[in-house]
């Protein structure tokens, strides 16, 4: 049988070819793994019902550092300034007990009724809202008296105390127990549903990035008292 030789510049141009062939075969790879990887990206970016809530606990905790900062003040018959005080009182009114608690009240507790879970917990907590709503009340009316009297420091000093003394048991109880129950409460499409509805909820009242803004809100109020220097809390050891 005859053996055919190809000219060099057609091998050549059929070498060029079947590279080219290879090359777009492992780009469409590539580039279908980069999408997916992408997309893989942005569902992680995606937080959940209990985590959005522990990111608001996180700012509570801010504020209640505030609080034993002020309370400290009063107790050594320090002056402050007191719209520091009236500041992060309205951090908790308008961000903590109208909105975070209030999710908490309209999507969490009743599932954890209607499965009769937690019942106790959660009457619990839900009394406890109240009571934190009463002390805000009481706060925001005593941090805004020009001239307080003695009598009135001491109120303040104990209003501040008993919200502390409250909120971190029940937020350390809401983190640990209650939002890792609610995860195996519902299903999964209710779960992600539910994270999408608090990004909306949370947008409808404060607008894009509300959550920023609360916590650039805390960190002015934070510096203003000297104490948004994470280092100075360091213990020497």
């Amino acid at each position: 049988m005859q053996t055919i030789t190809l000219p060099e510049n057609e091998n050549s141009r059929r070498s060029f070819i079947a590279k080219g062939i290879t090359l777009a075969v492992i780009g469409t790879i590539g580039g279908f793994s980069f999408l997916q990887g992408c997309k893989d990206d942005d569902e992680d970016q995606k937080v959940s019902p209990p985590e959005d809530l522990m990111q608001e606990h996180g700012l509570l905790n801010r504020v209640l550092l505030i609080y034993d900062t002020c309370k400290t003040h009063l107790t050594n018959k320090e002056a402050f300034p007191r719209q520091s005080l009236i500041d992060a009182a309205g951090v908790i009114r308008t961000f903590v007990e109208d909105y975070h608690e209030k999710q908490e009240e309209n999507y969490l507790f009743p599932r954890f009724k209607k499965a009769n879970q937690l019942t106790d917990l959660v009457d619990t907590l839900l009394q406890q809202h109240n009571a934190g709503r009463a002390l805000t009340d009481k706060i925001m009316q005593l941090a805004k008296i020009t001239s307080p009297t003695d009598a009135d420091q001491q109120m303040l000093l104990a209003a501040l105390t008993s919200f502390n003394t409250m909120y971190r048991p029940h937020e350390a109880r809401e983190d640990t127990i209650l939002f890792p129950a609610f995860r195996k409460l519902v299903s999964h499409h209710e779960y992600d549903s539910l994270g999408e509805e608090f990004e909306h909820n949370e947008q409808k009242l404060f607008g894009k990035g509300g959550f920023e803004t609360m916590v650039s809100k805390v960190a002015d109020t934070e510096k203003t008292l000297g104490i948004y220097d994470l280092a100075q809390f360091t213990p020497k050891v």
